[in-house]
């Protein structure tokens, strides 16, 4: 395992325990400074080993090792941001699809049925082959979005 060495400027100690003493930061944030602050072997502080920071800070072994590298290999405000997501996300239903679905809506449930429910939608839009699959959460926030009801 490759052992990676923090060894921080004094504007990187002063910049981290401004995060831990002020400011509201996300919890990534001030567990991160608190790692730094600990491993740190240089000059400005004193180095505790990760078991006793573990202990401490009630992290695992490979959140401090995976911040260590991180640090070392993105930098010092890489490792106080999140990473945005880089998922791309399928948009399945676009304006064509919606008013397919409001106009469903709007017609008479299936028979057996006194109105329409969200799964019903779901299952009779993919039946009707206006998408390949949905799910019925979608269904709901699609109607949600248009302020359309179930009820009525």
């Amino acid at each position: 395992m490759i052992r990676y060495t923090i060894k921080l400027s004094q504007e990187e100690v002063k910049d981290l325990r401004s995060i831990i003493s002020k400011g509201s930061h996300t919890s990534q944030a001030f567990r991160s400074a608190y790692i730094l602050l600990n491993c740190d072997e240089g000059d400005y502080s004193d180095k505790v080993t990760n078991e006793q920071i573990s202990k401490v800070l009630k992290v695992g072994m490979r959140t401090i090792d995976r911040v260590k590298k991180k640090f070392i290999e993105e930098g010092f405000e890489a490792v106080l941001e999140r990473r945005l997501s880089s998922r791309v996300y399928d948009i399945k239903i676009d304006g064509d699809v919606e008013a397919k679905l409001i106009k469903l809506c709007c017609s008479e449930p299936p028979a057996g049925f006194a109105r329409w429910s969200l799964r019903l939608l779901a299952d009779k839009m993919v039946e009707l082959q206006y998408v390949d699959s949905i799910s019925y959460v979608s269904v709901g926030n699609v109607l949600k979005k248009t302020n359309v009801s179930l009820g009525k």
